[in-house]
């Protein structure tokens, strides 16, 4: 990392602390509700965009238990530049997302309810969701008439690839408030961790609504 003079490095080290301490209660509260369950999930916040560093969540940790031990600070390219242990394998999409949806925080998700309408749905490319009156509390959705088109992709551990899969529907998509891995889970993503958090919420509720509906 580039020096920084001291008031500068003090700013920098409190935006990391406090978005790490962030992340650790959302990994906690979205593991009460069954959304982030083993060590599913990954999490990670924007602390600067020139030069990029992002607080992201350590590969393989159980996020119910989340610490700032298991928090790692990473630059532009994926490095660790703070903290112990590997970033989540899926560190290239939270990258590709800030830099084409200008997203602060990115929230990624392993519920029931996501895994199975990411399947249902996956044959039609992405799911449809309107006329719910919880759409408004999506980012400059103002009426409940509105229809909400999350992309579905396939799945894939080959991140680079993915990733590049990634970039082409965020930009085929760009108004979307996230999309859905098949048998995976969601990702979603917002200006800072409380609107991501806040769209996850949404974004979870619609998905089990949807998934009801269908059973039914």
């Amino acid at each position: 990392m580039a020096d920084f003079p001291n008031n500068a490095k003090d700013s920098a080290t409190a935006r990391f602390t406090e978005a790490a301490a962030r992340i650790c209660d959302i990994g906690r509260e979205f593991y009460r509700r069954g959304w982030v369950l083993g060590t599913s999930g990954n999490f990670s916040a924007v602390l600067q965009r020139e030069p990029l560093r992002l607080a992201i969540t350590a590969s393989g940790v159980e996020k119910g238990a989340l610490t700032d031990k298991e928090i790692l600070q990473i630059d532009g390219n994926g490095s660790v530049i703070k903290g112990v242990g590997k970033p989540s394998a899926e560190t290239a999409l939270h990258l590709v997302i800030v830099s084409l949806q200008n997203a602060n925080a990115i929230l990624h998700t392993h519920s029931v309810w996501s895994s199975i309408i990411s399947d249902a749905y996956a044959i039609k490319g992405g799911v449809k969701i309107e006329g719910y009156e919880m759409l408004k509390g999506l980012a400059g959705v103002t009426t409940h008439q509105h229809a909400e088109w999350l992309p579905i992709l396939e799945n894939s551990q080959d991140y680079g690839d993915l990733s590049r899969t990634v970039e082409i529907t965020l930009k085929e998509h760009p108004h979307t408030h996230g999309f859905l891995l098949r048998r995976h889970g969601l990702y979603t993503w917002g200006e800072d961790l409380s609107a991501a958090k806040r769209h996850v919420e949404i974004l979870e509720f619609l998905l089990e609504a949807t998934g009801r509906t269908l059973a039914l």
